[in-house]
C-alpha cells in the first residue's frame, strides 16, 4: 500500500518525527526498571554495562531498520516490510502480535506507570484487599489474575488511554504536537533531575564501583544475569521503530525517517546512561535494589518530600507523552492490515473529516483496556519484550533478503558497516529470545516466578493463526483497498 493509496495526509516534519522516536522510547522503563536490574545484578559496573550493551544493540537495530524505512514508505511500517521480505503470513503474524500484545501491551504498561506515580499523591480511591481480590482467575502457566486489584490505578489508566485515543482521533497533526510538547518536557525534566541529584543528593562516586566489580553479587552466573537484566533494559529502549508506522504521514519519509531514527536513538542512549549514573551516585546499588519508585526515592533523598512529588510529576509527563506516541503510531498497523484484507474491514476506514484511522484507534483502546485489567506491569513488559525480539530478529535478517530481492531499489540510506551490523543484531536477537524462554521456564519450575511470561506471549501470538485462516478464507486474494 503506497502513501497515495492510504488516504492519510503527510503533516509530520523532521523535528516532530525525531520527537516521536524519543518520546516513544523514553517512557516508564527508565524510571521503573533500574531498581529491578539492580536487584538482578547487584553490581553498579555490571548494571551500567548492561545499559551500554542494550543501547548499542538497539542502535544497531535502528541503523538496520533505517535502510528499509528509506526504501518502503507505506503506512504500517514494519508490517509492510515483513510483507516484502517474507510474504503475507509473516506480515500478518507481526501485525497480530502488535495488536495482541506488543503495542497494546506497551500502551497498557506505560500508562499504568503514569497512574502508579499519580498514586504517589494518594488521591486515587481504593477498595479493601478482600474486594480487590474477590475475583481470581487461574490460568495454567500464566498464574493468578486479579481484575479488581489496584482498581483505582487501573481506572485512571483506562481513562488516560481513552483520552489520548480521543486526541489522536481528531488528527495526526494534533497528536504530533502533543508528542513534541511532552517529549521536550520529559527530556527537560530528566536533566533537571540529574542536576538536582548531583548537587543536592549528597551522593558518592564510590557508589559507582563495588568490591565484586563485574561479578553479580547475587551469585548468579554472569551470562544468565546479563540476559535477565537485558530484558528490563530492552523494555526501556523499546518503541524505537514506532515512527515507521507513520510513514504515510511523514514529509519526505525516505530521508526524514532514517535521520529521525538515528538521531533519536543517540539522544536516548546518552540520556539513559546519564540518568543511571545519577541514580547510582545518590543511591548505593543495595538501596536501589529495594526501591519501588527509584526516581522518586532519588529526588526525595536530594530535596525531601517535595523532590518525590516533583519526580512523580516528571514521570507522569514522560509516560503521558510516550503513551500518546504509541497510541498514535500503532493504530496505523491495524489500519494497513485491514487495507490489505488481513484484518476486520471497518478497521481500515478513515474518518471522513479528520483523516485518521478512527476505528483502528478505538479497537486498540478497547484491547489495551482489557490488558490493563488482566495483567501487572512486569507480566506485560516481559511478555511483550520477548515477542518483540522475535520480530526484531526477523526484521534485521530481512534486510539481507531485500538486498537480494530488490537490488536496484532506491536506498537513500544504507546501513553502516553492512553486513556486520545487521548480522550482529540478528544473531544477538535470536540468542536473547532463546535464553529468555529458557530462563523463564527454569525460574517457573524453580519456584522463582509465578508465570512463564514468554509462553504467555507465544500463546497470544498463536491465537492469531486461526484468525489468519479465517481472513484468508473470507477475502482470499482480493486486492488491498486503494481508496480513502
Amino acid at each position: 500500500m503506497t502513501e497515495k493509496k492510504s488516504g492519510l495526509l503527510p503533516h509530520l516534519g523532521l523535528y516532530t518525527t525525531t520527537a516521536i522516536v524519543i518520546g516513544a522510547v523514553i517512557g516508564s522503563g527508565i524510571f521503573k526498571k533500574p531498581a529491578l536490574m539492580a536487584d538482578q545484578l547487584g553490581s553498579p559496573e555490571l548494571m551500567l554495562l548492561v545499559w551500554v550493551i542494550a543501547g548499542i544493540l538497539t542502535l544497531f537495530g535502528a541503523l538496520t531498520n533505517a535502510e528499509v524505512a528509506g526504501m518502503i514508505t507505506a503506512p504500517g511500517g514494519q508490517y509492510v516490510y515483513f510483507e516484502k521480505m517474507y510474504g503475507r503470513f509473516t506480515a500478518y503474524m507481526y501485525g497480530w502480535a502488535i495488536f495482541a500484545v506488543i503495542q497494546t501491551g506497551s500502551i497498557a504498561s506505560i500508562t499504568y506507570v503514569f497512574s502508579e506515580y499519580f498514586e504517589y499523591f494518594q488521591v486515587l480511591p481504593r477498595f479493601s484487599p478482600d474486594i480487590e481480590n474477590s475475583i481470581v482467575l487461574h490460568i495454567p502457566y500464566i498464574g493468578n489474575i486479579f481484575p479488581l486489584q489496584d482498581f483505582g490505578v487501573k481506572s485512571l489508566t483506562i481513562l488516560i488511554i481513552t483520552s489520548l485515543t480521543t486526541i489522536n482521533y481528531f488528527g495526526v497533526r494534533f497528536g504530533g504536537r502533543v508528542s513534541l510538547i511532552f517529549t521536550s518536557a520529559k527530556v527537560s525534566a530528566i536533566f533537571v533531575l540529574l542536576i538536582l541529584a548531583v548537587i543536592f543528593g549528597e551522593g558518592s562516586t564510590g557508589h559507582l564501583v563495588s568490591e565484586n566489580g563485574f561479578t553479580p553479587s547475587t551469585g548468579a552466573p554472569i551470562f544468565g544475569a546479563i540476559i535477565v537484566a537485558l530484558s528490563g533494559a530492552f523494555w526501556s529502549y523499546d518503541g524505537w521503530n514506532n515512527v515507521t508506522y507513520l510513514a504515510g504521514e511523514v514529509k519526505q519519509p525516505q530521508r526524514t525517517i532514517p535521520r529521525a531514527l538515528i538521531t533519536g536513538m543517540i539522544i536516548v542512549i546518552t540520556v539513559y546512561l546519564l540518568i543511571n549514573i545519577a541514580f547510582l551516585y545518590v543511591l548505593p546499588i543495595e538501596e536501589m535494589a529495594g526501591s519501588k519508585l527509584v526516581a522518586a526515592d532519588v529526588a526525595q533523598k536530594a530535596l525531601g518530600a517535595i523532590g518525590g512529588a516533583l519526580v512523580a510529576a516528571a514521570v507522569m509527563i514522560s509516560t503521558f507523552g510516550t503513551s500518546n506516541g504509541t497510541i498514535m503510531a500503532s493504530a496505523r498497523v491495524y489500519f494497513a492490515m485491514s487495507r490489505d484484507k488481513m484484518f476486520f474491514s471497518p478497521v481500515g476506514r478513515i474518518h471522513p473529516k479528520f483523516r485518521t484511522p478512527a476505528n483502528a484507534l478505538i479497537l486498540q483502546a478497547a484491547w489495551s483496556t482489557l490488558l490493563v485489567l488482566s495483567g501487572t506491569f512486569d507480566i506485560l513488559t516481559d511478555m511483550l519484550i520477548f515477542v518483540s525480539w522475535i520480530f526484531y530478529a526477523l526484521g534485521a535478517f530481512g534486510l539481507f533478503i531485500l538486498r537480494r530481492k530488490m537490488p536496484d531499489a532506491e536506498r537513500p540510506y544504507k546501513v553502516f558497516a553492512y553486513p556486520v551490523i545487521p548480522l550482529v543484531f540478528t544473531v544477538f536477537a535470536l540468542v536473547f529470545v532463546v535464553m529468555t524462554l529458557y530462563n523463564d521456564i527454569i525460574r517457573y519450575y524453580n519456584g522463582e516466578a509465578q508465570i512463564i511470561n514468554s509462553l504467555f506471549g507465544l500463546l497470544l501470538m498463536a491465537l492469531g493463526i486461526p484468525m489468519y485462516i479465517w481472513f484468508k478464507k473470507k477475502y482470499g486474494d482480493k486486492e488491498a483497498v486503494s481508496e480513502a
